[in-house]
């Protein structure tokens, strides 16, 4: 007999439910497992990631790897890292960037797969769609949100998306490496330790 957290994603990977709104079709893409330490809370799956089936896979996966300090392998073990987006297919592209994502998966998977996640410690909330979710009591912007990491330290970090397109973003928030990022490597190091 399957483990809920196994039989429950196979559910998820059946899933069909936003498959009209999807120009690329459903595909999701989500890693867990029932002693997962880290949440990692993205957006949704980009075109890359839809193509290969593997969560982080395209260049915002390596620089988010850097920020936290880990290898690819410790990074797709999913007893260290469940990876869980807010959506999980690819939601196609818009003018600038890709579409937000679809809302069905967190409210129809969401709300039954986090409680089988016992094991978190630490939960990082990536972009404005995850740190809503996560972080009700956020502030106005995504900007000022992570500017008040400390104020939901330890539990939860929130970040800005690792892409290639948030290069002015950072350039202007130079705290954020500086300060930020040896802070969350420390806790991810001591997250996955315990």
């Amino acid at each position: 007999m399957a483990e809920p957290l196994d039989a429950l994603l196979l559910d998820i990977a059946a899933c069909r439910r936003c498959e009209a709104h999807l120009p690329h079709g459903p595909r999701p893409v989500l890693r867990a497992a029932p002693n997962s330490r880290i949440l990692l809370a993205g957006q949704a799956p980009g075109r890359k990631v839809h193509e290969s089936g593997i969560p982080w896979q395209d260049a915002s996966g390596e620089r988010l790897r850097d920020w936290l300090g880990v290898e690819a392998a410790q990074f797709y073990d999913a007893s260290c890292f469940a990876i869980v987006p807010m959506g999980f297919c690819y939601p196609g592209a818009g003018r600038s960037g890709d579409l937000p994502p679809r809302p069905e998966c967190r409210a129809l998977w969401h709300p039954r797969l986090l409680p089988l996640l016992r094991d978190v410690r630490l939960v990082l909330a990536i972009g404005e769609y995850a740190q809503a979710y996560h972080l009700p009591q956020r502030k106005k912007t995504l900007t000022e949100t992570v500017a008040a990491w400390r104020e939901y330290w330890p539990a939860v970090v929130p970040l800005p998306h690792p892409s290639p397109r948030n290069q002015l973003w950072l350039r202007r928030n130079l705290w954020f490496e500086s300060e930020l990022l040896p802070a969350l490597r420390v806790l991810v190091r001591e997250a996955l330790a315990r």
